[in-house]
């Protein structure tokens, strides 16, 4: 009998011991409901982690304020797993969730700090500030009146946090106007920021399109501006996605569909805990058979390598540059308990073909982010060829060979043209003297531009000479820069760049480019690449 007892013991022990399991777990849970919030997870006791920041904050020698500890080690353990997943503060997180909207809530001006004074540099088109009558060339003198801001050492995130604010509430600022004191009440609003550098027919069958970021609006906007090229005439196409850093990729897919016929595969993402997710044609679209090329560069990375990789694959379009970053991983942000957030690495991403973009990070985030200055070093953006493609190569149905890791090599090389930033030229950069300069020209000069209607009548009506050089020499000796025995090649050079930075003065970011795009040596191979 013995015997036959340890034998039903040794049968019902484990199930015994299962359902005391069961109803332990369960009655752990119900608790845990009444006394926990909405968490990823909980524990009761601390981790080593969170001993030592409380050991930190109740221990070390000096005050040092708990949220900056939390922060460095947030951003510490992200950097360790891969160079993009990121810790966003809560004070921060407004202004990146604006961002990747595409708009904010302010006045609608662009400013610039000249003698300690900021000058209003553009106004925005029937914005607030269009509205209430501010304009370009006025000087701001006080904010809510009790607030001076004329005369001193303001830095621009200053004046920013002073005139925006929420929709709909007022701030009165104080002018001062070819010498006279004026006052305005402007009510704030939401103020877009378009997504769309410049949109233009560079030729009559030839349109130009510039994507500067995909945020929420982008696919809207791109719409509307491929509607108005195709209303021009547009049977060709120039995509320019030169700087593009990406964002949203939903963007870059809607508006891949736009390019790809029938269901064509556009990406598909997958990771770890990720499974296989794919982005497909859904639709007919507005250019799907029209001549294409798409302009990239080192500043070409994610969303932009999702839409250029997808038109590399099919064939779809010539590819005309220099190699793209190599951005292959797709972010996801989760909400934080104290108002941070992260963005979580979760999946990467593939082409149709199956290549991953997503350069190498394995030796450490400060030699990944070190990479595109080393292209620099070592002669690849000059020579393409001196740094060659080492990932697996694929084959389009087109029986072109493309290759994965490492960002998307073009089909068409240009380099980058080194000979056209002397030293005195980048210092007119960096301390902004040269678009101080056009400014002030602008605005003593303002009767004559109005009559100017667009970029290619002021190429015409307005070519710098003797003159104008005259008077950048001077006002660039007030920022202690010598441009007197300046070379004639480099004094071509900045008499070029003044009556570009007069196109964006005049038309902000369209008149740039379209000035720009006239001397612009891979908009130029674009356009040669087109007639054959």
């Amino acid at each position: 009998m013995l015997f036959m007892g340890s034998k039903k013991l040794q049968v019902w022990l484990p199930l015994l011991f299962a359902i005391v399991m069961v109803i332990g777990m369960m009655i752990g849970y119900q608790l845990k409901g009444k006394t926990s919030g909405n968490r990823f997870f909980s524990l009761n006791r601390a981790s080593s982690l969170q001993e030592l920041v409380e050991l930190i904050k109740t221990r070390y020698v000096d005050k040092v304020p708990a949220d900056s500890i939390s922060e460095l080690a947030a951003a510490e353990l992200l950097a360790h797993l891969d160079p993009h997943s990121v810790y966003i503060p809560a004070d921060k997180l407004k202004e990146v969730n604006e961002e990747m909207m595409g708009n904010f809530q302010g006045i609608g001006v662009e400013f610039q700090f000249l003698d300690d004074t900021v000058n209003v540099t553009h106004v925005i088109d029937d914005g607030p500030s269009a509205k209430a009558g501010i304009m370009v060339g006025d000087k701001l003198l006080k904010v809510n009146d009790s607030i001076t801001v004329a005369g001193k050492k303001l830095k621009p995130e200053d004046i920013r946090k002073l005139l925006r604010g929420v929709m709909n509430t007022e701030v009165k600022v104080q002018l001062l106007r070819g010498g006279t004191k004026k006052e305005f009440v402007i009510t704030r609003g939401v103020i877009p920021v378009s997504p769309i550098d410049a949109a233009y027919m560079i030729d009559h069958e030839t349109g130009y399109l510039r994507i500067n970021k995909f945020v929420e609006r982008t696919y809207e906007a791109f719409m509307q501006n491929m509607e108005k090229l195709q209303r021009s005439g547009m049977k060709k196409l120039i995509l320019d996605l030169r700087g593009n850093g990406g964002g949203l990729m939903k963007e870059a897919t809607d508006i891949a569909d736009e390019f790809l016929s029938n269901d064509k595969l556009i990406v598909y993402t997958e990771g770890e805990h990720a499974p296989r997710y794919e982005y497909r044609c859904k639709r007919d679209g507005i250019f799907e058979d029209g001549k294409m090329e798409v302009l990239i560069d080192e500043g070409t990375a994610s969303a932009s390598e999702v839409l250029t990789g997808a038109l590399q694959d099919w064939d779809r379009a010539t590819i005309i540059g220099r190699r793209s970053f190599g951005k292959g991983l797709v972010q996801q942000p989760f909400q934080l308990s104290d108002g941070s957030a992260v963005r979580l690495t979760i999946a990467r991403y593939y082409s149709p073909l199956g290549r991953n973009i997503q350069k190498s990070y394995s030796k450490g985030k400060e030699q990944y982010e070190e990479e595109l200055s080393e292209r620099f070093h070592n002669g690849e953006v000059v020579k393409g060829d001196t740094s060659k493609p080492t990932g697996k190569q694929f084959k389009t149905p087109g029986g072109k060979i493309v290759y994965g890791g490492g960002g998307i090599t073009p089909d068409v090389f240009v380099p980058f043209d080194t000979t056209r930033m002397s030293a005195s030229m980048m210092k007119l950069y960096y301390k902004a003297t040269i678009s101080s300069f056009v400014y002030k020209y602008y605005v003593e000069n303002k009767t004559f531009f109005s009559n100017i209607h667009s970029p290619e009548e002021l190429s015409v009506k307005f070519v710098p000479g003797e003159k104008e050089w005259e008077g950048i020499v001077a006002y660039a000796k007030k920022d202690t820069i010598m441009l007197n025995g300046t070379d004639a090649k480099t004094k071509s050079e900045v008499l070029k760049r003044i009556q570009i930075m007069m196109g964006r003065q005049i038309w902000r970011n369209e008149g740039y480019f379209e000035m720009s795009n006239m001397h612009d040596v891979t908009v130029e191979k674009a356009v040669e690449k087109m007639k054959l």
